[in-house]
């Protein structure tokens, strides 16, 4: 459903991807990892269509993530750090989302009770705390209900109740054979929601497989001694 040929991207002569080829598998859970700058962030902005690639291209659903924005309206995307108006209220942003997605938030009230944001609702974005801005990016990125979900360190800042309840309807969503891009720096997280991983490094796809492949590749019972081994 997502998919690379062939892509090149240099950023201030510094090059980011050298021909990446990488299909994300439809309705699986990938967990794409790697050290700081190896590259996540550009690929989440390359199928966003933030970001375009020098060269090559990415497909999301068959469409041309440079040449059609309608493939926008397919993804869910809770970045790691929500920005939204400060000055707009959570019930506002929703709104607003609404009208540019031209979609309806379907799964509203079924994430405001499971989030716990009844009480938030009317409260401007700018009054709000760190991990309730956690909740209303999960909100947002979920209540659409789309068929592809793109969580960037989704349980961060959240507390252990949130957090269990957002990674329980993450697992149910699997059920619902949605395709997931999961980055989490958790291993436990990795280990729990992904079926498949992609290591970068340096812009370059180290490993693409699934986790059992991986910790036969390496020889290592624990993810987190695994991807270790792939670093050397």
């Amino acid at each position: 459903m997502i998919r690379f040929e062939s892509v090149y991207k240099s950023f201030k002569g510094r090059r980011l991807f050298d021909g990446l080829n990488l299909e994300l598998k439809e309705g699986k859970t990938t967990a794409i990892l790697g050290p700081n700058g190896s590259g996540k962030t550009t690929l989440v902005k390359m199928i966003l269509g933030l970001v375009v690639p020098d060269r090559g291209r990415i497909l999301v659903d068959g469409r041309d993530a440079r040449k059609d924005a309608e493939h926008k309206r397919l993804i869910g995307y809770m970045p790691q750090i929500p920005e939204f108006p400060e000055n707009l209220s959570v019930k506002e942003i929703v709104s607003m989302v609404k009208d540019i997605r031209g979609q309806e938030a379907v799964r509203f009230k079924e994430l405001i009770e499971l989030l716990n944001l009844e009480m938030e609702l009317d409260k401007r974005f700018s009054s709000l705390s760190g991990g309730t801005r956690q909740k209303v990016g999960a909100l947002v990125s979920l209540a659409f209900d789309p068929p592809m979900l793109i969580l960037d360190e989704p349980m961060v800042g959240l507390d252990p109740i949130s957090a269990y309840r957002l990674k329980r309807f993450i697992l149910e969503e699997k059920q619902r054979n949605k395709t997931v891009l999961f980055i989490s720096h958790i291993m436990s997280e990795v280990e729990e929601v992904a079926d498949y991983v992609v290591f970068l490094a340096e812009g370059r796809k180290v490993f693409d497989g699934s986790l059992e492949e991986l910790k036969e590749r390496t020889g290592k019972e624990r993810l987190e001694e695994a991807v270790l081994c792939l670093l050397n």
